[in-house]
């Protein structure tokens, strides 16, 4: 959740502020460590499906697909591809950080039991 939190926070940072400078690069890399770290700690929550494969669900396809479009992103921003960074970023941002989070607040989520109790 930290680190949710963490890239959510540096996300609006990076969204409002000039981009292409140093700050932007060096909050650009805090960003990306931070969304890896969830991303792949996503893989050990199994409470959705825990009788899945692995116990996994179909919402670990986006921690899946992020941890591809991740290093795709930067070396898009490395070859001063910006369109094909700020595409892959904000849809990192708005489908991994937005949409997903959302979908923790749900009864019966981790995130819905954290702030409004158990069911």
């Amino acid at each position: 959740m930290a680190a949710a939190v963490t890239a959510l926070a540096i996300g609006v940072v990076l969204l409002v502020g000039v981009k292409g400078n140093r700050l932007h690069r060096t909050l650009g890399w805090m960003w990306v460590m931070a969304m890896a770290t969830t991303a792949v700690s996503s893989f050990f929550i199994h409470q959705l499906n825990p009788n899945g494969p692995g116990g996994l669900s179909l919402i670990h396809l986006l921690s899946g697909w992020t941890v591809v479009a991740l290093p795709m992103a930067v070396y898009a921003a490395r070859r001063h591809r910006v369109a094909a960074h700020r595409r892959a970023m904000m849809g990192m941002f708005v489908g991994g950080l937005i949409v997903a989070g959302a979908f923790t607040f749900l009864p019966g989520r981790l995130m819905w039991a954290v702030f409004f109790g158990p069911n």
